[in-house]
């Protein structure tokens, strides 16, 4: 059964020989689109620079988006634990703690 509220987009990653097929929200194009660009993007600076062998660049590319995930992670960790704390401190300040 076919999902009528998905498009099918594809995506070239590292000048890969075939690009990926994706199945996905119409609303959600253009993140994934950008995505594409900063793969490309990183890919094609780092193939000009260092002019490894293309596994070794896109393993740094994939550990490259990896540590940046893991570090805006954190710091969402961060602020979520920080506003949680104050909803508590302004509810106790209120009374209307539970």
């Amino acid at each position: 059964m076919a999902d009528n509220n998905k498009v099918k987009i594809w995506i070239q990653l590292a000048d890969a020989e075939n690009p990926i097929a994706l199945s996905i929200k119409p609303d959600e194009e253009e993140n994934y689109r950008k995505a594409e660009e900063l793969v490309n993007t990183l890919w094609h600076k780092w193939m000009n620079r260092f002019g490894e062998k293309s596994d070794d660049i896109l393993a740094r590319v994939a550990f490259q988006f990896a540590r940046l995930y893991l570090e805006a992670y954190g710091e969402n960790r961060q602020v979520n634990d920080f506003l949680n704390d104050l909803d508590k401190q302004l509810d106790s300040l209120l009374g209307n703690e539970e």
